[in-house]
C-alpha cells in the first residue's frame, strides 16, 4: 500500500484522491492518499513532513515552485518548466504539460498553427506555454503578475507576452490562473468581449464542472473544455512514475474512460 497526498493552499474539493486511488487499482495496485491544504507558514514542516513519511506526494497551486527548494534534483519537464508537480524520493517531477497535451488531442484539438492566448504564468501554466509552443502553437501569454509573464519569457522566449487582453481572434484560450474556484468561485479572468473572439475555450479548473469562465464561453456558442481530463491524466504518469512503470497513453484513455463511468458527476 502506497502513502501518498497532494498539497496545495485549498484541496478540500479535489478530485485527486479518487483519481489516485482508481488510477493505482487499475494499474493493479493500492494507495491511501490525502488532501492536505496548507498555509504558506505551514509549508515548510508540512514538506519536510511528507518528504519523511510518504512514498511521494502531489502539489499543486500555489506551491509547484515553492517546494523546489526541499528536493535533490529535477528530471524532464520538471527541470524544463522549473515547476513540480509530483515529488518521490526527493526528485521533482512534472506531468502537467503531457497531462494537458493529451486533454487536447482527446477532443480532436492539435496546436499545431493555432492561435492561442494562455491566462496564467505560474506552475501549470509555464508548463502550459512550453507545451504549445513546442507542438507548433502560435502562443500569446497574459498574467495579471506581469513580472511571472517577463520571468517566464527570459525563460523560454517562445511566445507573446501580453501586457493586457484584448479582443482578438484566437483559436484557443486557456485559462491557468486558478480563477474561478474556491473564494473567486462565479468570476472570469475575462469577459464577453475577449470570449466572443475565440473559437474555443478550456478551464483547467475541473470544479466547478462549468467554471464562470466556461459558462460565459459557452453561452456565446463556443465549444469548452474543462480540466478534468488533463487532471486525471497528469495524474495517470505520475502514478506510473511512482509505480516504475512505462506509460501509455492508450492506457491512459481507457482508465479515463472507465473513471468517467465510475463516476460521472
Amino acid at each position: 500500500m502506497y502513502k501518498m497526498a497532494v498539497i496545495g493552499k485549498d484541496v478540500s474539493k479535489s478530485d485527486s484522491a479518487k483519481m489516485h486511488t482508481f488510477d493505482f487499482r487499475g494499474l493493479g495496485s493500492a494507495c491511501e492518499y490525502e488532501l492536505i491544504s496548507v498555509a504558506k507558514e505551514d509549508l515548510d514542516a508540512t514538506v519536510r513532513r511528507l518528504l519523511d513519511g510518504y512514498d511521494a506526494f502531489n502539489v499543486t497551486i500555489p506551491y509547484k515552485l515553492d517546494v523546489i527548494p526541499y528536493l535533490d534534483r529535477l528530471e524532464g519537464d520538471a527541470r524544463t518548466f522549473g515547476a513540480v508537480n509530483l515529488v518521490k524520493d526527493k526528485v521533482g517531477y512534472n506531468t502537467d504539460g503531457v497531462g494537458f497535451l493529451l486533454l487536447l488531442e482527446n477532443n480532436g484539438i492539435r496546436p499545431q498553427g493555432m492561435k492561442i492566448l494562455v491566462l496564467g504564468a505560474g506552475g501549470a501554466g509555464r508548463s502550459v506555454v512550453k507545451k504549445l509552443a513546442d507542438a507548433g502553437a502560435d502562443v500569446f501569454v497574459y498574467d495579471l503578475r506581469g513580472e511571472s509573464v517577463e520571468r517566464l519569457y527570459r525563460e523560454f522566449g517562445c511566445f507573446t507576452p501580453l501586457a493586457a487582453v484584448e479582443p482578438a481572434d484566437y483559436d484557443l484560450i486557456v485559462n491557468v490562473t486558478g480563477v474561478g474556484m474556491h473564494k473567486t468561485e462565479g468570476i472570469s479572468p475575462v469577459g464577453e468581449e475577449v470570449l466572443a473572439r475565440t473559437k474555443m475555450a478550456c478551464d483547467l479548473i475541473y470544479y466547478p464542472r462549468k467554471s464562470e469562465f466556461l459558462r460565459i464561453a459557452e453561452s456565446l456558442g463556443k465549444p469548452i473544455l474543462n480540466g478534468e481530463g488533463m487532471l486525471f491524466y497528469q495524474a495517470y504518469y505520475g502514478d506510473c512514475i511512482v509505480l516504475g512503470r512505462e506509460p501509455d497513453a492508450e492506457e491512459a484513455k481507457a482508465l479515463f474512460a472507465q473513471y468517467r463511468l465510475a463516476y460521472p458527476d
